[in-house]
C-alpha cells in the first residue's frame, strides 16, 4: 500500500531531481481538502477528499500542467486554475479510497457547484481520473 501512485515531473525536488513521487500516505500527510459537488459522472452530491493542487505544486515553475491518466489520456490544465478554483487531486470519494476500476486512485476535481462556469465541457475535460502523473510545463 506504500507504493508510489503519483509522479510529478518538471519540479525541482530537495535532492535536485526533476521528478517527485508520492504514495497515498504522502498525499494524505500534505493535508486533505473536501469538495462536495455534483458531477456528470455520479448521481447526486458527491464528497471528494484530496490535496489542493496549488498546495501540492507549491513553488513549481510553469504555466500549465499536463495531467496524465493510466490510459495515457492527457489534459492540459492552466496552473492558475488550482488557486483560483481550489482544484484538488482526490483520493477518496464519499469517505472511501477510489479503486482503479472506479476512477481511482486519483481524480482531479473542481468545485463544480460553487461557480457556474465550472459546469462546462472545458472544465470536465480537465477533470482527469485514474491520474498517474502530472507534468509541469
Amino acid at each position: 500500500m506504500n507504493q508510489p501512485i503519483l509522479k510529478v515531473a518538471g519540479v525541482t525536488t530537495t535532492n535536485g531531481t526533476e521528478e517527485a513521487t508520492y504514495t497515498l500516505q504522502d498525499l494524505e500527510a500534505i493535508g486533505g481538502e473536501v469538495i462536495e459537488t455534483t458531477t456528470p459522472w455520479f448521481d447526486g452530491v458527491t464528497k471528494f477528499e484530496g490535496v489542493r493542487l496549488d498546495k501540492l505544486l507549491k513553488g513549481a515553475k510553469g504555466k500549465t500542467v499536463e495531467a496524465v491518466a493510466m490510459n495515457d489520456y492527457v489534459s492540459e490544465i492552466p496552473m492558475e486554475d488550482f488557486a483560483k478554483y481550489g482544484t484538488i487531486i482526490a483520493y477518496k470519494r464519499n469517505g472511501a479510497y477510489m479503486p482503479i476500476r472506479d476512477k481511482g486512485p486519483l481524480f482531479i476535481v473542481y468545485p463544480y457547484d460553487k461557480i457556474s462556469e465550472l459546469k462546462s465541457q472545458k472544465f470536465y475535460s480537465r477533470s482527469v481520473w485514474q491520474v498517474k502523473g502530472l507534468v509541469v510545463k
